[in-house]
Parts: structure tokens; sequence; C-alpha cells
């Protein structure tokens, strides 16, 4: 191989593991057409199907880590077609027609039923990492997945282009799923306007008192590199991820975290299906 052939691919290499560490620190930036609702709009959105996937597929783990069976949703043609057809009436819908709080629950619901989708047709598969969206980046966040009124969006537009910038929200994170060991668990309900509190509460609780959400290991606090990849919507820095972790800590874990003033992070990106 000659030096010009490998210089490019360092520079490839380079560029690969610079876009695999920043990839998910993306900076919160609006799309500004979706930045409209109707409040007098009362009607909801049905997302009963997904929550009948929901019941169908995702089961509890001793872990405390919630598994989704990619494996049964894939061999089952009806609940494939099910999945399907839920996101194709939601792209039919205009979010921007309805309250803000239906426009949460469908966004943070498209996110989710779109991660399975996409983990399911190239299941099986080690890591949702191993789905690429191009040569030298990870994951399939910059696929365009899915068309709302005519404008095409990936999983990082509905994150980081409407979710976080118009509701500004750090529980956001426990709401979207990854498809990975590391994140907050895959609601077992689907998100309503009249649930999405409640869940957001639980979720935050649940998370940050798991050992992968925050833990003392060897003397040294660990949490999880949301923290670090989303320290703008934690306050923008460590005090603001101490704050947040204390608001939702128990006892035991608000006792650890006193002892500490700094944390390490670390995130497992193991496909969160049965087989791990």
């Amino acid at each position: 191989m000659n030096n010009r052939l490998l210089l490019h691919w360092s520079f490839v290499i380079a560029a690969a593991v610079l876009a695999a560490a920043t990839a998910a620190a993306r900076p919160p930036e609006l799309i500004p057409m979706w930045d409209a609702s109707d409040e007098t709009n009362a009607a909801s959105i049905d997302h009963a199907p997904w929550q009948e996937l929901l019941d169908a597929h995702l089961k509890t783990h001793p872990s405390g880590i919630n598994r989704f069976d990619y494996g049964a949703l894939k061999a089952n043609a009806e609940d494939r077609r099910k999945l399907t057809t839920y996101l194709l009436d939601l792209t039919k819908l205009d979010p921007r027609s309805y309250s803000r709080k239906e426009q949460f629950a469908y966004w943070v619901n498209v996110y989710n039923a779109l991660t399975v989708h996409v983990v399911t047709g190239r299941y099986p598969v080690d890591s949702i990492k191993d789905i690429k969206s191009g040569l030298i980046t990870f994951g399939p966040w910059e696929l365009e997945l899915i068309t709302v009124q005519g404008e095409n969006l990936t999983l990082d537009d509905i994150e980081h282009g409407i979710l976080r910038p118009i509701w500004r929200d750090p529980r956001i994170h426990y709401a979207v799923n990854c498809a990975s060991l590391g994140c907050p668990n895959l609601s077992p309900e689907a998100y309503r306007s009249d649930n999405a509190e409640r869940l957001l509460e639980a979720s935050a609780r649940e998370y940050i008192n798991h050992p992968r959400g925050a833990q003392e290991v060897d003397g040294e606090l660990l949490v999880s590199s949301i923290y670090d990849w989303f320290k703008v919507d934690f306050g923008g820095n460590d005090a603001g991820v101490f704050a947040h972790l204390r608001k939702y800590a128990r006892p035991e874990l608000a006792d650890t975290l006193d002892g500490h003033d700094s944390f390490d992070h670390d995130y497992d990106w193991k496909l969160n299906d049965p087989s791990h």
C-alpha cells in the first residue's frame, strides 16, 4: 500500500473516530417549521397500535433493563405490518395542528417506533451502531427514515431539531430510546398527552437510581455518558448534572453523590434484545 493510500485511510479512520465521539453530542438546533401548535385543538392522537406492539414484544428483565424482542417482531408478519401502518398513519397527520402536549407524545412515539422499525429490519445485529448512516458515521441516526408534511426526517432531526429545542426538558433523554442497554428503558406505555409527565418523572427516577445511571466504582463516581454528551441540557456544567441527579436520587445514591464533586462516564451500546 503506497503512502498516499495510507494517508487517505488514516484520514478516514480519524474522521470515523471523531464522528463516533461527537455524534451523540449534537446540540439542539430548532427546525423552524415544527415550532407551531394549535392549543385550541383538544383532539388526541391514537397510539393504540404502538401500545399493542409494546405489550407483545417488550419484556421486563431481572437486570432492570427492559428488553425488546426484535426477533419475534421480525418473525411476525402481522405485527410488522401493524408497526409500518402505525408509522404511515402518523405521517398523514400534521402534528402542528395539535396541542404541544399531543405533539410531544407524537414525536416521542415516532422516534421510538422508528428505532424499533429500523433495528428489526436489520436484525440480528449486536448493536444499533452496526446500522450505518454512512462511511464515517455510526448508527442509523442520520438516515432519512420518515416524511412528515413533505419533510424528510432523521432520528437526529426528531431529537435534536424538534424535541430538545422546542420543549427544553432534560427528561427527554429518558423518553427517547436508542435500543441499547446503556439507554433509559423503552417505556412499556406508549406516550400520551395525559401520561407523559408521569412517565417522564418515573423514567428519570428509575434510570438515575439504576447502576447504568449513576454508581460508585472503585471509589469513583461513574455516570451514564448521557450526562456528558448532553451536559448542556443538564445545566451546562458538572454542578448542573449533580443537581439533576440529586433531584431524583434515592437516599443511598444521594449519600454517594455527596461524596463526589466530579464523575467519569460510560455507556453500554449492546442491543437491548433478549440475547444480551
